[in-house]
């Protein structure tokens, strides 16, 4: 979907003489500061709440190539983004990963490059990532059990993402993050394990109301486990404070008292986090989506390739995308159909 540029998009995309900071603020007033890209929609993991179990890849000709990667986020921070989480698919079992990584954390007005990875990959890769100026990670973990683990995940191995963590630790990262997405009947009694190991470890958690995106192999009404549950059965264990502290996303966050841990709960279904949405999603494609939750988009690839040495193209359209920005989604468990086709893995972690 391509958008005709109003005069006052091209007045606020770029202020060059006036040397005027850019901020892209949506129909609903919400600036946008916070962009996750995917570099990938591959995937080392075939997590059941994630994807189909065969899964058909992207050709390599339709995937951005990194240096297209790495001009687009720059492109998003002289309008105003000044966090980046780069994700997939898995972003690590990308070809010369690295080398984004290191281009983006170089990036002035840019405070915060992110990644969020299955963890198979940061035994190896955790001390370049640090050096490349990545600030924190999420990990997604499920389970503690290894054979749970494997049957979540299809494929993944649970020592192999235990090693992934404690290489994080050791490299100096110390904001490290688990996300959890609870399914009922598969992994709903490990809340209190999970945050058991979390305050072991000091690291914080989040968990994750599992999202109706893509046609996978359960109904999504069968084995989702609301946030108010689980944040009910971990207040009879632990001391929770609430906490305003937010680092930019959708989590609310609870304290453990007497420990570095927080817990968070992204809560789609139970706590609509739409009204204070500040972020926007690049998939490996180039389209760049408004809503997680719904479909409309812009296609940045064309932008990219057409006009290889001119970046005007590429931030009317961004500026402009701001009109379609919905106000949020409606996803509803009680639909036959997943409310958007696409997999989590297609749009980005």
């Amino acid at each position: 979907m391509m958008l005709k540029v109003p005069e006052t998009s091209q007045i606020l995309a770029q202020d060059s003489a006036a040397k005027t900071p850019v901020s892209l603020i949506d129909q609903f007033g919400r600036e946008v500061d916070y962009i996750r890209l995917s570099i990938t929609d591959r995937c080392d993991f075939r997590c059941v709440y994630c994807m189909g179990e065969d899964m058909q890849f992207l050709p390599r000709d339709e995937v951005l190539s990194l240096e297209e990667c790495a001009r687009l986020v720059k492109v998003f921070v002289t309008l105003g983004v000044s966090k980046v989480r780069i994700t997939g698919g898995e972003p690590l079992v990308r070809k010369n990963a690295l080398w984004l990584f290191e281009e983006v954390g170089k990036l002035e007005g840019l405070n915060e490059l992110v990644l969020t990875t299955n963890g198979s990959q940061l035994e190896k890769q955790a001390q370049d990532l640090r050096n490349a100026g990545v600030k924190r990670i999420n990990i997604s973990v499920d389970s503690l059990n290894a054979d749970r683990f494997k049957k979540i995940t299809r494929t993944g191995e649970l020592d192999k993402v235990l090693r992934g963590i404690q290489a994080a630790k050791l490299a100096g990262f110390e904001n490290i993050k688990l996300n959890t997405v609870l399914m009922r009947g598969m992994n709903d009694d490990e809340a209190i394990p999970l945050v058991d190991f979390a305050i072991e470890q000091q690291l914080d958690i989040s968990f994750i109301e599992e999202m109706p995106l893509g046609e996978v192999d359960h109904t999504r009404e069968s084995t989702f486990v609301s946030n108010v549950d689980t944040l009910e059965i971990l207040q009879s264990r632990y001391p929770l404070v609430a906490s305003a502290e937010t680092t930019g996303g959708p989590a609310r966050y609870w304290q453990v008292a007497n420990t570095s841990t927080k817990i968070g709960f992204i809560s789609p279904h139970s706590h609509n986090f739409c009204e204070s949405c500040n972020r926007v999603r690049i998939t490996c494609k180039g389209e760049l989506f408004l809503c997680l939750g719904q479909e409309d988009k812009v296609d940045l690839m064309p932008l990219l390739r057409n006009y290889p040495d001119d970046d005007q193209p590429l931030i009317d359209a961004i500026v402009d995308s701001m009109a379609i920005k919905p106000k949020g989604h409606d996803f509803d468990l009680r639909r036959a159909e997943p409310a958007v086709i696409r997999f989590m893995s297609h749009t980005g972690g």
